[in-house]
C-alpha cells in the first residue's frame, strides 16, 4: 500500500564541499559557454551570409559593366550568354506590384556598395507552384536601360551586425553571471571557515560555550565534530584543573589551622608573630585559590541587575573602609547578569585601584548594545606590555612582588573569569591624564 502522506523526494545534493564547488562551476561554465556559443553561431551566420551577398553583388556588378560596354542593339543577343545558373538576366523592369525589400537589407547594401552609381531596387516574388521565393534585382544601366536579375532567395535576411553597445550589453550579463557564481562558490567555501573562526574566538573567551553546528558538507561536518571534541577535552581539562586547585586550597586550610594553633605555643613573641604572618599569607592565598576556582563556575542563572544601586553599595562599602571613591553617570535600564559575580569582579577592580592609585573614580554609561563601567585610579599606571599579563593567574608586576602590597596575583584573573562567565569583558589601559583605567563592558541581553 502506497503512503500518500510521505514527503516528496528531494533530488540528491552533493555532501562533499569539493563536489558542491565542482557542480557550481560546471553548471556556471556550461551556461556561460552556451551563451557564448549562441553569440558566436549568430555572428558566424551573419558573416557567412554577408560574404555570399558580396559575392553575388560583385557578379552582378561585373555583368552590369559588360552590358554598359556593349551597344544597345547587341545586349539582347548577349543577355543569355551572361546569365548564370543562379543569376537569370532580363532587360525588363520588374513589376512594381511586387513587395520591395527594406533599404537595410544585406543584399541591397552589398549591391549599392558594388554599384555606387547605379540605382538599385530589390523585390521578392514567389512563382506559382514554387516552394521558395525569389529575389528580383532591378538596376539601371548607364543609359537608363533597366536590368532585372532574378536569383533564388537563400533564406531570411540575417540580423544586422551587433553594435558595440549591444555586444557590451550581452557580455555584461555573462560577466555578472560569472562573478555571481564565483561569489557563491567562495561563499560556500569560506562561510564554514568563518563560522569555525568565530567558534575558535568564542572558545578562547568561554571554553564552556555551546558546541559548533555540525551541519554542512562532509568536510565541514568532520572539522566541526573534531572542533567540538577538542572543545570538550579543553573543558574537561579546565574543569579538572579547577577541581585540583579547589581541592588543594580546601585541604590546605586544615593544616594551616593546626599550624596556627601550634604557633600560639611558641614562647618567642617575635618568632610567633612572624609565623602568624606567614600563616595569614598562606590563608589568604588559599582563600584566593578557592575564589578563583569558584569564578570558573557558571551555575548561577542570570537576572536583571540595577547597576546604579550596585555601584552605590560598592561605594558605601569602600567609604566604610576609609577609601576615597567617586561615581559618575547612571544606567536607567537593568543589566542582565549574575549579581554576586558582578559585585565581586567590580570589588576586585576597585580594591586593585585603591591599592595602587589611592583614589578611584567610577563612571557608569549605558550604550544601545552594552553597559560600560570605567574604574580609574590615580596611580602611576602600567607599562603597555603588562596590561594584559596582569590578568594571568598568580602574575604580579615587578613593582608588586611583595605580597603585602601586590597581593596573590589572582584578583584580576578572578574578575575577568567572573565577567566572562556572564558575557562581559574587562580591559586595562593607561589613562591620558594619568593612572590606570579598567573598562568593564556587559551586554544588554542575557548570554546564551
Amino acid at each position: 500500500m502506497t503512503n500518500t502522506n510521505a514527503p516528496p523526494m528531494k533530488p540528491p545534493f552533493p555532501r562533499s564541499l569539493f563536489a558542491r564547488l565542482m557542480l557550481i562551476w560546471l553548471i556556471g561554465m556550461a551556461l556561460v559557454l552556451a551563451a557564448s556559443f549562441a553569440l558566436f553561431v549568430g555572428e558566424r551566420e551573419r558573416a557567412g551570409r554577408d560574404a555570399l551577398y558580396e559575392g553575388i553583388a560583385q557578379e552582378i556588378a561585373a555583368t552590369v559593366a559588360i552590358l554598359d560596354g556593349l551597344p544597345p542593339a547587341e545586349r539582347d543577343s548577349r543577355i543569355d550568354e551572361l546569365s548564370r545558373r543562379r543569376l537569370r538576366l532580363s532587360l525588363r523592369q520588374a513589376p512594381h506590384n511586387l513587395p520591395p525589400q527594406p533599404s537595410d537589407h544585406a543584399l541591397r547594401q552589398a549591391l549599392v556598395a558594388a554599384l555606387p552609381g547605379n540605382p538599385v531596387e530589390l523585390r521578392t516574388m514567389r512563382p506559382p507552384g514554387a516552394n521558395h521565393s525569389m529575389f528580383l534585382v532591378t538596376i539601371l544601366l548607364s543609359d537608363g536601360t533597366p536590368l532585372t536579375v532574378r536569383l533564388p532567395d537563400i533564406g531570411p535576411s540575417p540580423p544586422p551586425p551587433t553594435p558595440p553597445d549591444r555586444l557590451l550589453a550581452a557580455l555584461v550579463p555573462l560577466v555578472i553571471g560569472v562573478a555571481l557564481l564565483t561569489w557563491i562558490a567562495v561563499r560556500i567555501a569560506t562561510k564554514p571557515l568563518s563560522r569555525m573562526a568565530a567558534a575558535a574566538r568564542a572558545l578562547g573567551e568561554n571554553p564552556g560555550g555551546a558546541p559548533m553546528d555540525t551541519r554542512g558538507p562532509i568536510e565541514v561536518a568532520q572539522a566541526a565534530t573534531a572542533f567540538n571534541h577538542m572543545q570538550q577535552r579543553i573543558g574537561e581539562h579546565i574543569a579538572e584543573r579547577t577541581r585540583i586547585l579547589a581541592a588543594i586550597s580546601h585541604d590546605l586550610q586544615t593544616p594551616i589551622t593546626r599550624l596556627r594553633l601550634r604557633a600560639e605555643m611558641v614562647p618567642d613573641d617575635a618568632l610567633r608573630e612572624r609565623i602568624q604572618g606567614d600563616l595569614d599569607a598562606m590563608q589568604t592565598l588559599v582563600q584566593e585559590g578557592l575564589s578563583y576556582a569558584k569564578s570558573m563556575e557558571t551555575t548561577t542563572p542570570p537576572q536583571p541587575i540595577d547597576l546604579n544601586n550596585l555601584i552605590e553599595a560598592l561605594r558605601d562599602d569602600a567609604i566604610d573602609m576609609g577609601w576615597q571613591i567617586d561615581i559618575h553617570g547612571s544606567a536607567p535600564t537593568p543589566c542582565p547578569g549574575r549579581p554576586g559575580a558582578l559585585r565581586r569582579a567590580l570589588w576586585n577592580l576597585i580594591e586593585n585601584g585603591v591599592k595602587f592609585g589611592a583614589r578611584v573614580d567610577m563612571t557608569l554609561t549605558e550604550w544601545p548594545d552594552r553597559f560600560e563601567i570605567r574604574i580609574r585610579d590615580h596611580g602611576t599606571g602600567l607599562p603597555p606590555n603588562e596590561l594584559d599579563k596582569v590578568f594571568q593567574p598568580f602574575y604580579r608586576t615587578e613593582a608588586s612582588r611583595n605580597r603585602e602590597t601586590g597581593g596573590t596575583g589572582l584578583g584580576l584573573a578572578i574578575a575577568r573569569n567572573l565577567l566572562h562567565a556572564q558575557g562581559g569583558e574587562v580591559t586595562l589601559s593607561n589613562h591620558a591624564e594619568g593612572g590606570l583605567e579598567a573598562v568593564v563592558t556587559m551586554p544588554n541581553t542575557l548570554p546564551g
